[in-house]
């Protein structure tokens, strides 16, 4: 007796018929990256920033003149082929002094956000996830810290001292942190109640592997928004301490020193101070606009902005239904 060999048979599939292809999840990442793309605004501002970063990268390369020349036989000269934007009362290029000046203000601006980004969250973090006693004492210097001005702070520290770069930068992180502290402290006081922190509790995981492996990724989107924030904040404060005197001192050049150099000859050339405020307004405005797109683009509660030509579409049809 023969023993019948079973056949495995496949379903025949008709050559039209479609084969469903599985899509991968999009990530968190890439879908605020598209959200981030739509915001018109916040594009425009990392254009912005970009350019600005490439300047300040290729300033040996873009700027036709050393910034701290000085040559009286060309002083106060106006715009023209050889000098672009013209001369200070010095005779040093105005548009070197810029693109130089750049420099300064995008060191400053991310160099004060990164430190005072990780102050505040290491602080913010041991604070919110412990609680008790540590919170209580870490919240109650917060509060000190806080009620400190921050200008005149950073006006005495730097006068005491000198207005070297590195201590400028120093100062204002150490006074520019006491926002991220609060935030990340008020985040991790409801994440550390997820079940996730739980079970990663019962697994024998360290308080601080879930404060540096689970919490913190979590949190990661606020920080990052408040980081991107901050930018513009350090750029302006280094603005005013270079105005004052305190920042940078010559023969470096930033804009607020150029606006200081500038104000005794606000009536007879408005242009010498126009020029870099110009381009502190300008960088300014571009972080913000980044700092806005992000928050919108990484928080899922934002509500979808409507457009000025589905507002007037809607306004036809209920004119239309009313007649």
């Amino acid at each position: 007796m023969s023993e019948s060999k079973l056949e495995t048979v496949k379903p025949k599939q008709s050559p039209g018929s479609a084969v469903p292809v599985s899509k991968r999840p999009v990530g968190p990442w890439l879908t605020a990256w598209r959200n981030f793309r739509k915001n018109p605004y916040a594009m425009g501002g990392l254009i912005v920033l970009l350019i600005f970063v490439i300047i300040a990268f290729f300033a040996k390369v873009i700027a036709p003149y050393d910034p701290a020349k000085i040559d009286l036989m060309f002083a106060d000269l106006g715009p023209s082929a050889d000098h672009w934007l013209g001369t200070d009362e010095l005779g040093r290029d105005i548009f070197s002094r810029l693109v130089y000046s750049t420099q300064v203000s995008l060191t400053v601006g991310f160099s004060v956000a990164i430190a005072a980004v990780l102050i505040g969250t290491i602080i913010g973090a041991i604070s919110g996830y412990f609680g008790g006693w540590i919170d209580n004492i870490f919240m109650r210097f917060v509060d000190v810290m806080n009620s400190l001005p921050t200008l005149f702070l950073n006006i005495l520290v730097l006068a005491i001292f000198s207005s070297k770069f590195s201590y400028m930068i120093l100062i204002m992180a150490f006074t520019g942190w006491m926002g991220v502290a609060r935030l990340v402290r008020g985040t991790f006081l409801q994440l550390r109640e997820m079940q996730y922190v739980e079970a990663a509790k019962a697994i024998g995981v360290s308080s601080w592997g879930i404060i540096f492996r689970h919490l913190l990724r979590n949190a990661s989107y606020p920080i990052i928004v408040n980081a991107t924030l901050m930018v513009g904040g350090a750029i302006l404060g280094e603005s005013a301490l270079s105005y004052l005197g305190l920042g940078i001192q010559a023969p470096q050049t930033s804009w607020g020193l150029m606006l200081s150099n500038s104000q005794e000859f606000m009536l007879t050339r408005p242009s010498l101070a126009l020029y870099p405020g110009l381009c502190i307004l300008i960088l300014v405005l571009a972080v913000n606009f980044i700092g806005d797109g992000i928050q919108s683009a990484l928080n899922p509660r934002s509500k979808k902005k409507i457009s000025v030509k589905k507002v007037a579409e809607w306004r036809k049809k209920f004119s239309k239904s009313n007649i």
